[in-house]
C-alpha cells in the first residue's frame, strides 16, 4: 500500500510553497500539515485540494487516483471543477423541484 502522506509531503516540498502559506490556504494548522504527512491513509479529498493549491496532479503518483481518473474517462466524466459545479447545481435544482412537488401533494 502506498503511503499517501509521504507522497503528499514530497510534492509539497518540491513545490517550494511554505507550509505556513499552504496551511493558511487550507484553513488548517501547520501541525495538521505535519500530521497529514505522517498519515499513510490520508483522504484523497485533502490530497486533491492540496494538489490544486500547489498546482500538482497526483494521479501519476497514487494508484487509487489513477484508477479513478481512468474509470471516469472511460465513462466520459470530466473531473474538473466546472463540471462538478454544473452537476451540483443541477442536483440542487432538481432537489428543490422535488421538494416543491412533495409539498403540493401533501397540501
Amino acid at each position: 500500500m502506498q503511503h499517501k502522506g509521504k507522497i503528499l509531503e514530497k510534492a509539497v516540498r518540491e513545490s517550494g510553497m511554505p507550509l505556513t502559506k499552504l496551511s493558511k490556504k487550507m484553513a488548517k494548522s501547520r501541525r495538521w500539515m505535519y500530521n497529514a504527512f505522517e498519515n499513510e491513509n490520508l483522504s484523497i479529498d485533502y490530497i486533491l485540494e492540496i494538489g490544486k493549491i500547489i498546482h500538482y496532479d497526483f494521479s501519476e503518483d497514487l494508484k487509487d487516483l489513477r484508477k479513478f481518473k481512468e474509470s471516469a474517462e472511460h465513462f466520459g466524466i470530466n473531473s474538473n471543477s466546472e463540471d462538478s459545479e454544473y452537476w451540483k447545481n443541477k442536483y440542487l435544482n432538481l432537489l428543490e423541484k422535488y421538494n416543491l412537488l412533495l409539498e403540493s401533494k401533501l397540501n
